[in-house]
């Protein structure tokens, strides 16, 4: 075998031969007439959104708030799957518009969200400073909240109404109720489902807390989630900071249904975190969906942007 060292360098290529062709023969993705464009101080919420650039984000914005609008009109499922940092960011009363405005069809939360919602409807305020409590042993003792929880699965495992339907009730006259996703899904008759993995939550080291009416309660909440979901098919599912928990459950919801027949092709699947995780991507917007649509950023933010563009989607059909 030849020395690889005894070898010389490989000769420059020749490109005297290479074909060139005009540019504007060229196929580009990128055009000047997709560009952003500024807009005035005065200018609508509408001029805004239409200075948005027509590229990547701005047009998977376009088309969520397109689907969304379509599964309204045609009586389709819309449903939100949110977790905790959707309420400590400040988006409920944008949830809650939706609501009333009629635009979802269905909520499931983990249960960080649906504690932090219930701490918000009884005092006003959440989310501790875990680095100064945590060292004292005092992280996650909120006494209210865990007792509250406690008495709402004590009575959804009685009554078989689901965890969600029973959070709902236990904060419907709470001091600050309007501000609560739980509260208004109640009163606007919205299913709103909480899906729990037991020692992830706060309320989990109380010893008031029955591990067996809270099981009871969530597997409740999962069966009438995949109720909810029968509609799903031409349907939009929107992920909203769920890495794990809320991607897994919209995987058996749709495996359930399909075992039962139902039909669930067609679904927009969207996914809106700070990162890009392996399960939404997945579980999400792969497997289950026949068409994903990923928006990375924060949720303070894209949350008002996709109910603006989904408010002048209606407007404008």
């Amino acid at each position: 075998m030849e020395d690889s060292k005894k070898r010389g360098p490989s000769a420059p290529i020749d490109l005297s031969d290479v074909q060139s062709r005009p540019l504007a023969e060229c196929r580009h993705l990128v055009r000047l007439e997709d560009f952003a464009r500024p807009v005035d101080l005065d200018a609508s919420a509408v001029e805004f959104l239409d200075s948005l650039p027509r590229i990547l984000a701005g047009n998977r914005l376009r088309d969520l708030a397109s689907a969304m609008a379509r599964a309204h009109r045609e009586s389709r499922s819309v449903i939100f799957a949110m977790g905790g940092h959707v309420v400590k960011v400040g988006m409920s009363p944008l949830i809650i518009d939706l609501m009333q405005r009629g635009l979802i069809s269905a909520l499931a939360v983990n249960g960080s969200f649906a504690i932090h919602d219930m701490e918000i409807a009884l005092i006003g305020r959440t989310s501790e400073r875990i680095e100064e409590v945590l060292p004292e042993g005092l992280f996650g003792m909120a006494r209210e909240t865990a007792e509250g929880f406690a008495r709402a699965a004590a009575a959804a495992a009685r009554d078989g109404s689901g965890l969600g339907a029973a959070l709902g009730n236990e904060v419907k006259d709470a001091p600050h109720h309007g501000a609560s996703v739980l509260a208004a899904a109640t009163r606007h008759q919205v299913p709103i489902t909480v899906h729990v993995a037991i020692g992830t939550d706060t309320v989990h080291m109380h010893p008031g807390l029955s591990g067996a009416d809270l099981g009871e309660a969530s597997l409740t909440d999962f069966r009438i989630l995949a109720g909810a979901a029968r509609r799903l098919a031409g349907g939009v599912w929107v992920n909203v900071g769920s890495a794990v928990i809320l991607p897994e459950v919209f995987l058996k919801v749709v495996s359930v249904l399909r075992n039962l027949g139902e039909d669930m092709d067609g679904i927009t699947a969207a996914d809106l975190d700070f990162v890009r995780h392996y399960r939404p991507e997945v579980n999400v917007m792969s497997r289950p969906a026949s068409k994903g649509i990923s928006l990375t950023g924060h949720h303070e933010i894209l949350l008002p942007l996709l109910r603006l563009a989904l408010l002048k989607e209606l407007e404008s059909t």
